[in-house]
């Protein structure tokens, strides 16, 4: 079988060191709708089914790993979709630099790295102040939709989520089922396949900005 040519996709892909302060997301797809940001987007599995069944919404997806970020602006761009754009950087470090103050309609965060040793738990990206941002991006009513198959990483969201209800500034809401999660599945990943087949649980969380 031969191997697979992957294609940059100018219209697709963002070079990090041209941005230059707050992001206009009109600019930046060429049209105005709703703006949600995924972090964490691996082989853009949940980006493409959600990016076709919404064509109205616009889908900035933040990778970091080099490997999967060019697959999946190949796999994008393959397909067309206009709606979606993917940038390879750090997704703390845009969010708090890039993406202007009450931009966003929602963000998705699924299956992120889990960090499992102790001493390595400051690098999960859900955090008190990576939460404290997120709200600040987003709209009135906008939300943060989140899984995982970590039950340690669960809990430290439960913690800081939990905290930030008793504040005022976000309630518990349903969790929204992403449109590529098929039969026995919550969001569609390659991750969670990869774990339903093990037979390991996933847990999820959706807060919504008050």
């Amino acid at each position: 079988m031969a191997t697979r040519v992957l294609q940059d996709y100018p219209s697709v892909s963002i070079q990090d060191q041209t941005l230059e302060g707050i992001v206009d997301f009109e600019v930046l797809f060429g049209r105005s709708g709703p703006v949600e940001i995924e972090i964490g987007s691996g082989r853009g599995t949940f980006l493409v089914a959600q990016a076709q069944a919404f064509d109205q919404t616009c889908f900035l997806g933040i990778e970091w790993a080099r490997k999967f970020y060019r697959y999946t602006v190949d796999r994008i761009g393959r397909r067309g979709l206009n709606n979606v754009r993917l940038i390879r950087t750090d997704a703390a470090q845009f969010i708090a630099a890039h993406v202007p103050d009450g931009g966003v309609d929602g963000f998705h965060l699924y299956f992120p790295d889990p960090w499992p040793k102790k001493y390595h738990h400051r690098r999960r990206f859900f955090s008190s102040e990576n939460l404290a941002r997120m709200l600040c991006c987003l709209k009135p009513a906008g939300w943060i939709n989140m899984a995982t198959d970590h039950q340690g990483y669960f809990e430290q969201m439960q913690h800081v989520a939990g905290q930030a209800v008793e504040a005022g500034q976000v309630q518990i809401i349903p969790f929204r089922r992403p449109a590529g999660a098929q039969d026995g599945e919550i969001v569609g990943t390659n991750y969670e396949r990869k774990y339903l087949k093990e037979g390991r649980p996933s847990y999820t969380l959706t807060l919504q900005k008050q």
